[in-house]
């Protein structure tokens, strides 16, 4: 089953309980949840969504996301306030879908989860983007990038943010 139809099947999950993941959880996994509760927020739907984010990694535990993150974000309306984590094995339960930002992470992912069923919540980001869709099949980490590379993740997170919302919420055009 893809990303799309692993979603789809989420319609009318209430609340639906998304965990989005990169590797650090410092710039991608954090924007990817600032986007998202922003688009829930504006569509009245946050006691339908539980969001949150994580890393699979563990050098930041604690800490803001990268403040460069945090500019960018804040320049498009998005307050970065998520304190980095590590993903766990319980959060295989304690959520509907795990949307990790590229390969690696998806690959970190499966090695983690307890259960087949929990590896079936797991689903590329990159799956849900549409306007940039034939250039990335990934979502790329702006870290050792310069603006542009922020700039470019939070497009690709605002455009698959709102798929998965029209999704999720079935309106999908």
């Amino acid at each position: 089953m893809n990303s799309i139809e692993t979603l789809k099947k989420l319609h009318g999950r209430n609340p639906l309980r998304v965990l989005f993941v990169c590797l650090g959880n410092i710039c991608r996994s954090p924007a990817a949840e600032g986007v998202m509760r922003k688009i829930v927020d504006e569509n009245g739907a946050s006691s339908r969504w539980i969001i949150d984010s994580a890393g699979t990694g563990n050098y930041h535990i604690g800490d803001l996301p990268d403040k460069r993150m945090r500019v960018h974000a804040l320049r498009r309306g998005y307050e970065l306030t998520h304190r980095c984590r590590q993903v766990h094995e319980s959060d295989f339960e304690d959520f509907d879908i795990i949307v990790g930002m590229d390969a690696q992470n998806i690959r970190n992912l499966r090695r983690l989860a307890p259960t087949p069923e929990a590896e079936a919540k797991i689903v590329s980001m990159a799956d849900f983007v549409r306007n940039l869709a034939t250039r990335y099949d990934h979502i790329p980490d702006p870290y050792y990038e310069g603006a542009e590379g922020f700039e470019l993740v939070l497009d690709l997170l605002e455009d698959a943010c709102r798929h998965m919302f029209e999704i999720v919420e079935g309106r999908e055009a």
